[in-house]
């Protein structure tokens, strides 16, 4: 199968391309930049130059393939509502050009979505309306495409997709305990944060290409909840720096403003896609 990809040159994308290629796939992959496009010819993929905010590039690549991989993000946080209405319109884009056939269009999205304190499942629907996750758009997208008779399916991400090269979650924190000197949780700590190695995820994500469901949600989760505590443990044991627990009101000072070890995300069941798909690499800890 020829499977255009955007987002191919980014942590998760060229991991997906990598396993779609092993597996005997074709990829397009689209790049913005020359030095993306010299690192998806090096990868043994088709190069199509243009971006998210490109749409026609976006409708043409996707018209050029027989399936359609979406992980392409704009990781500017400061813009973080405008860059999710980009992804809506990039995720309407690769579906209008799909319209009328078979081919699959997957795209992604996230469990933060979800309503914490509960079990999530993918048969949950993240909520949509004005006070809603402004990420809630690539999945609204992915449904009104889907009701012009497109056959997609959504593949939500962990808060921590791990591996090589990880600049996210943990590096993060891992940085926060090397500037305090601590590495510091929330109370007893046992709000639990789920995770998933980028080989994994690639995997899913060439399981759901082949043997997906339309109109199906996967979970890309292989670490189910890892408690919060435990992760604090893990990095203040190999940074050699104190563990301690904060209260609510202390943890700005501790971690410099960011809420992330606030949330509680509880545990979230595991997609199978066939009955065939199970996280096998290394796990957050």
């Amino acid at each position: 199968m020829r499977v255009f990809v955007t987002g191919a040159t980014g942590f998760i994308g060229s991991a997906i391309v990598r396993e779609l290629i092993t597996a005997g796939h074709k990829v397009l992959g689209l790049a913005r930049s020359e030095a993306a496009a010299a690192s998806l010819a090096a990868a043994g993929a088709d190069v199509h130059r243009g971006s998210l905010e490109d749409l026609e590039t976006l409708r043409s690549g996707a018209a050029a393939a027989e399936g359609v991989i979406h992980t392409a993000f704009i990781h500017d946080f400061s813009k973080f509502k405008d860059n999710c209405e980009t992804d809506r319109r990039a995720v309407e884009a690769l579906g209008a050009a799909l319209v009328g056939s078979d081919r699959p269009l997957i795209v992604t999205s996230g469990t933060g979505l979800l309503t914490p304190g509960r079990l999530a499942i993918e048969e949950n629907v993240a909520a949509s309306g004005s006070t809603s996750i402004p990420r809630v758009a690539s999945e609204e997208a992915a449904a009104s495409v889907a009701a012009r008779g497109v056959s997609v399916s959504v593949v939500r991400l962990p808060p921590s997709v791990h591996g090589d090269g990880d600049h996210g979650f943990v590096p993060r924190l891992i940085g926060i305990a090397r500037e305090k000197g601590v590495s510091a949780y929330v109370g007893e700590g046992l709000n639990r944060w789920p995770a998933v190695h980028r080989l994994d995820a690639a995997h899913l994500y060439r399981l759901v290409l082949e043997k997906g469901a339309a109109g199906t949600r996967y979970h890309g989760v292989a670490d189910e909840g890892v408690p919060f505590r435990d992760i604090a443990g893990v990095i203040g044991r190999r940074q050699n720096v104190p563990v301690v627990s904060k209260t609510p009101r202390k943890q700005p000072a501790i971690l410099a403003g960011s809420r992330i070890s606030q949330r509680s995300i509880t545990l979230l069941r595991v997609s199978e896609p066939g009955n065939c798909w199970d996280g096998v690499q290394d796990s957050l800890l």
